[in-house]
């Protein structure tokens, strides 16, 4: 698995900059910050429109 850092982020949980590494896991797109260990996913339009068709979603949660 290949990490790239982001380049100038900002991670939204300890504020720290040129921390987020990310990746990609089953078609999911993971950031994480390499300091606070604080993690984002968010999976690409297929796999989103798949679940949604095939699922009673309530809400999507978004972590900030």
């Amino acid at each position: 698995m290949r990490k790239r850092f982001i380049a100038g982020a900002v991670c939204p949980h300890c504020q720290q900059k040129d921390t987020l590494a990310l990746w990609r896991e089953n078609n999911v797109d993971v950031v994480e910050c390499v300091k606070c260990g604080h993690q984002m996913r968010e999976a690409d339009k297929q796999v989103r429109d798949q679940v949604r068709t095939n699922e009673q979603v309530i809400g999507i949660f978004h972590p900030d």
